[in-house]
């Protein structure tokens, strides 16, 4: 059992760009921004953070990959109210 939860939780680290979640307005990765390269966070760690974009609110969770550029794992709209 726990070979399979390394197992997958290795896989996580390389998550495919196919199934990658687009940068929104507000994102720490909109607009090509993904040069924010975290250079003593371990790598798989995750950070979250909360932005508007459109009136909404939002959360997304960021992974730091091997090359430590950042991709976002999940996206969670908060609410619409400001």
């Amino acid at each position: 059992m726990k070979l399979v939860l390394a197992a997958f939780g290795v896989s996580a680290l390389f998550v495919s760009s196919a199934f990658a979640l687009e940068p929104i307005p507000g994102s720490v990765t909109y607009g090509g921004r993904a040069t924010h390269r975290l250079q003593k966070a371990p790598v798989g760690s995750s950070f979250d953070e909360t932005f508007y974009s459109g009136g909404q609110r939002y959360t997304e969770t960021y992974m730091i990959q091997p090359d430590r550029s950042l991709v976002i794992t999940s996206r969670i709209r908060i609410s619409s109210d400001r």
